[in-house]
């Protein structure tokens, strides 16, 4: 007769209820996370879109909250699941909502600076700090994130192959994926804009 444990992982991860994924993805398996990830997306996504009124910042926060959540699975106190998650998504909203007011003000202030900016300012910015920029926010990417990151990127490996080496499932390789160019988009630019106007200020 099987054991309780061989019947369940037979089974579809979509049949598990919230806690066996939980308790599978407190032992760090990837593909009980990317259950969840489905199961909740949505959602959640409607949620924070309901409150921000941006789809761009809803995928973002719900993303960032994936990202938390992976990170912490290990340590995080879940006693039912559901509630666990859209408590984290409304602090990740008030969160979203500070830093558009912090966003704002610093526009206000970098928008004289920056359009008084001339073509020799931009030349000042080398292609050698911008490779280390990128080389140093790639750098501080999640460990998976990363390796997904640089599988695609510098090895040109395709969605299904990077899947295939580090045996997770498509979808999470995406998911890592699209992580990954949100976070560096948003490192790169701030470090572009703050040259600049480090540029206006200084000289």
């Amino acid at each position: 007769m099987d054991s309780p444990v061989a019947s369940k992982t037979q089974r579809p991860y979509s049949a598990w209820n919230d806690d066996a994924l939980v308790a599978a993805l407190e032992a760090g398996d990837e593909k009980a996370f990317t259950e969840i990830y489905e199961r909740y997306w949505q959602r959640l996504y409607e949620l924070a879109y309901r409150k921000l009124g941006s789809a761009a910042d809803a995928e973002e926060v719900v993303q960032d909250l994936f990202v938390a959540f992976w990170q912490k699975r290990a340590t995080a106190r879940i006693h039912k699941l559901d509630v666990y998650l859209f408590v984290a998504a409304k602090y990740k909203i008030i969160d979203c909502i500070r830093s558009r007011a912090t966003h704002e003000g610093y526009v206000a202030f970098a928008t004289p600076h920056l359009h008084t900016a001339d073509r020799a300012t931009e030349e000042t910015l080398g292609t050698a700090d911008l490779s280390a920029a990128l080389a140093a926010s790639v750098g501080s990417l999640p460990a998976n994130t990363q390796a997904v990151f640089r599988l695609s990127r510098e090895q040109y490996q395709s969605v299904p192959e990077i899947a295939g080496q580090l045996n997770i499932a498509p979808k999470t390789v995406e998911y890592h994926l699209t992580q990954s160019l949100r976070f560096l988009r948003a490192r790169l630019k701030d470090f572009l804009v703050l040259t600049l106007l480090a540029s206006q200020l200084l000289f």
